[in-house]
């Protein structure tokens, strides 16, 4: 698909022009960008509190938790199959498909404002896995559409920068807000309404992007296809464990910070002030990080990205591991903790995303971000389960949790060299 003019051309002097330093892409992806921004914002408000709150104020036990967190992966799972049809048919298609999104979250947030009852904690968590998994394989499904082979891994860099930035700034908002006493309850109901605007958003600036029309006959033989794909599959199964490592970012990172560290600046862990503080540091460092990385890695193959990603975790999840256990400087190893996930978070999205893009038919596109989604709703039915029965097991678990995971790191650290001899291979076929 051809390449609209940037809608910042013409503004300024060339040297001065937005275009030096962002890249140059489609007003629709602009769009698309900004309403993310917003999106992200709301998902700020919640993102580092959501466990705390659940946990802290209404009494549930960290396994609780983890296991509501877990049943979004669960639906999650079977909804991705269902926006692997919905994105590429034309019953809904990208558009479509991100209007129920933006409601079936919105929902969520309502259930999960007003959550008392375990029952009502995974009615809120089920929706929002519902409305997560159509969400994401529709918007990169949508950026697929809207940018060539040339500037997909900018703009999908671009969109990581604005979901980080308003995560960023969502989460900041949120800490401030809780440390003059704020309801934990606003935080959720802003972040549905915040919902409902990106909606907006959809149904009044971004057309349907869909470039050719499925029959529900050739969805299944395309969901066939897509499954036989080895390259695909292989990749899935690595990338399984980077959603596992993600979850534990927004499931258990946040308690284990508040609860498990001996020298944090509250009677026993950080506060939640301290907390947000931290997860902005985080945001900030990706939102410097995220264009220049992905510029400075345009050279470098997807999957040699990808093992950069898996060291950089580790490094994280090592310096977690540390702050638990030192008696001091916690602070301080936390934050070199935030660089080191911040750096793999960088990394990951976009070379990930366009591994995928790059793998899919056009026609296909739907289904192959859906099973690339589909990852993150296994890696959410098992990580916050996984965190959560870890933390209610202290003595033995709750900080080591985090070595656990450096140590599997290895594993699809092996799969992603087979992925990148297979590839290698298939590019010899293909010019011999």
């Amino acid at each position: 698909m051809g390449q609209s003019p940037n809608k910042f051309s013409g503004w300024l002097p060339a040297a001065f022009s937005p275009s030096t330093f962002f890249p140059d892409l489609p007003r629709e992806i602009w769009i698309l960008v900004s309403g993310q921004l917003f999106l992200y914002i709301g998902q700020g408000f919640t993102l580092v509190y959501s466990s705390i709150f659940f946990v802290n104020e209404l009494g549930f036990s960290p396994t609780q938790v983890g296991l509501a967190l877990s049943c979004s992966g669960l639906s999650g799972i079977f909804a991705r199959f269902f926006a692997g049809f919905a994105i590429d048919s034309k019953l809904l298609g990208r558009r479509g498909t991100l209007l129920l999104a933006s409601v079936t979250c919105a929902l969520a947030c309502l259930c999960l404002a007003f959550a008392n009852t375990f029952g009502l904690l995974v009615a809120g968590n089920l929706l929002m896995g519902i409305g997560v998994s159509l969400y994401w394989p529709a918007t990169l499904a949508v950026t697929a559409d809207l940018s060539t082979d040339e500037n997909r891994s900018e703009a999908y860099a671009l969109s990581q920068l604005s979901n980080n930035l308003g995560m960023g700034l969502g989460a900041l908002l949120a800490g401030e807000y809780i440390a003059l006493d704020g309801s934990y309850r606003a935080l959720f109901l802003a972040k549905g309404l915040v919902y409902l605007l990106f909606g907006g958003v959809i149904w009044w600036a971004i057309a349907e992007t869909r470039q050719h029309e499925t029959t529900l006959k050739q969805v299944a033989i395309n969901w066939g296809a897509a499954l036989r794909d080895r390259r695909l599959v292989v990749f899935l199964v690595a990338n399984t464990f980077f959603a596992v490592y993600g979850a534990q970012l927004s499931g258990t990172l946040p308690l284990y910070l508040v609860n498990f560290i001996p020298s944090g600046n509250a009677a026993f862990g950080f506060s939640e002030q301290v907390i947000s503080y931290l997860f902005f540091w985080h945001a900030l460092l990706k939102i410097i990080g995220q264009l220049p990385v992905v510029r400075w890695t345009k050279q470098i193959d997807y999957v040699s990205i990808l093992l950069v990603t898996l060291l950089a975790w580790a490094g994280g999840a090592t310096f977690f591991w540390l702050a638990g256990v030192v008696p001091m400087s916690a602070l301080a190893i936390a934050l070199i903790g935030f660089f080191f996930v911040a750096l793999a978070e960088i990394l990951y999205g976009p070379a990930a995303s366009a591994l995928v893009g790059e793998l899919a038919p056009p026609a296909q596109r739907g289904i192959y971000f859906s099973l690339e989604s589909e990852c993150w709703a296994v890696g959410f039915l098992i990580g916050p389960a996984l965190g959560g029965w870890a933390l209610d097991h202290p003595v033995h678990w709750g900080a080591n949790l985090w070595l656990v995971l450096v140590a599997s790191t290895g594993l699809p650290g092996v799969i992603l060299i087979y992925l990148k001899q297979l590839l290698a291979q298939e590019s010899v076929d293909v010019q011999t």
